[in-house]
Order: structure tokens, then C-alpha cells, then sequence
């Protein structure tokens, strides 16, 4: 089964399953090219509720460990089994197992990209441009864990190293690259996209990384605070 239809099928599922939600703000869907889509994570349902709710085929960036079979268990076990379904050791590690299992498999086969870390780094960047010069469209969730979480809108800091694909792409192709932010709402089961940010070629590169990612960081945290807002109000928000 090619890559394609698993996520189709995948999107689907999941959809029905456990997204069921909307898209809003279609009118800053960007018109052509490969395009960077940046959001908030909302623990682990951010990557589903884009998925589903984007009409268009995406390439996730992945934690590297999730798609490392050494590795993927334990980061499971910390970061999702244990914290988020709430399965306490002993059952959580074998339980971890087996997810892993499906989950390396799974992420493998959509052909997401793996996120390594120090010199490794490289090689997702390297792959990430290739996808962006094929005509694909990334998607990214740059928030730093380690960093707290602002209470009002459940989201950490963002990391700035994912703005530097508008250099590379510019570099390889002297074309812009486009960054799209979307805000996800578990509560309100609505992903919202905003309007696009463009690489500035003739801005300096460290100042752009920090130009990109705090100017998306604030779209997205803006977003997520006005739909919390008009859902008080009872004011429905607009398609």
C-alpha cells in the first residue's frame, strides 16, 4: 500500500474516531506551491486535528526517537502512555511495546520526517527541502518542552531552528517560502488557519529565523485566544 492511501485511510479514521471537528479560515488556504503549515501541538491531538482537517497531503516532522524502533518504546512510555492514557507501571512498558510496534511502522510508511538532534539535524533539513522541491507540504509543531506552557492557550515557546527551511529552500530554489499558522482548539474541535508569512530573502538570516517564528508563535497564540473568547460570547466564528 503506497504512502498516499495509507493517509487517506489513516485521515479517515481518525477523523470519525477521535477529530471529528472543522477547518476555519479557509480563505488563507495559500493558493499554490509547497507551503510550511505551524501549529500548536494540544498535546497529541494537534497532529490529528490538521491532518484530518487540511484538505491537502501533508509531511509531519517526528520526533526522531518515535521513529527509531531502539528507541520509540521508552519515549512512548514517558511521553504519551504514562502522562496522557494514564497506564502505570509495570503494564505501561509492555504496553509501549506494542504501540511502538504500529506507531515506527505507521510513521514510516506516511513518510514523515524524522527530527534528530546535533550534526543529525542536517539530514532532516536535507529531507525536508527535497519534499518542499517535489512539491510537498510540511507540517510542524515547533514548541520546546522544556520551556512552561502559557495556562491560557496550553502552548510552550516555539523553537526558531524549523524557520531556517525559508533559507535553505530559497538557497536551492530562489524561490519564498510560505509559512501558514493554525491555532487548534481541542475544545471548541476547530483548527483555524491564518494568514501566511513569507521568507524574507533580504532579511538576515539569524534575524529572520527569530522574525518567523515569533511573528507565527503570536499568530497562532492570538488565534487560540479570540476562538476561546468568542465561544464565551457565544459568537459563532466565521468559515
Amino acid at each position: 500500500m503506497s504512502g498516499d492511501v495509507l493517509y487517506k485511510i489513516l485521515k479517515a479514521l481518525l477523523d470519525v474516531s477521535i477529530w471529528g471537528g472543522e477547518m476555519v479560515g479557509d480563505e488563507n488556504f495559500p493558493k499554490d506551491g509547497p507551503a510550511v503549515f505551524v501549529g500548536n501541538h494540544a498535546l497529541a491531538l494537534g497532529p490529528i486535528a490538521v491532518c484530518c482537517s487540511l484538505p491537502v497531503r501533508l509531511y509531519p516532522w517526528a520526533v526522531g526517537d518515535m521513529m527509531d524502533w531502539s528507541k520509540a518504546a521508552a519515549y512512548l512510555n514517558k511521553d504519551f502512555v504514562e502522562p496522557q492514557l494514564h497506564i502505570p507501571p509495570p503494564l505501561s512498558v509492555p504496553f509501549s511495546r506494542m504501540l511502538s510496534q504500529i506507531s515506527v511502522r505507521l510513521l514510516s510508511s506516511i513518510e514523515c520526517i524524522p527530527v534528530w538532534q546535533g550534526e543529525e539535524l542536517l539530514e532532516t533539513y536535507r529531507i525536508s527541502v527535497n519534499y518542499l522541491q517535489e512539491g510537498r507540504s510540511l507540517l510542524i509543531f515547533p514548541e520546546d518542552p522544556a520551556l512552561p506552557r502559557d495556562e491560557q492557550c496550553n502552548m510552550s515557546p516555539f523553537k526558531k531552528g524549523f524557520a531556517r527551511l525559508g533559507e535553505m529552500y530559497y538557497e536551492r530554489t530562489q524561490n519564498v517560502l510560505r509559512f501558514c499558522p493554525m491555532a487548534v482548539h481541542p475544545g471548541l474541535r476547530q483548527v483555524k488557519l491564518g494568514k501566511s508569512i513569507a521568507f524574507n530573502p533580504n532579511n538576515n538570516s539569524a534575524n529572520e529565523r527569530v522574525r518567523i517564528k515569533s511573528v507565527l508563535e503570536s499568530a497562532i497564540r492570538n488565534m487560540y485566544l479570540e476562538m476561546t473568547l468568542q465561544s464565551y460570547a457565544g459568537i459563532p466564528l466565521p468559515h
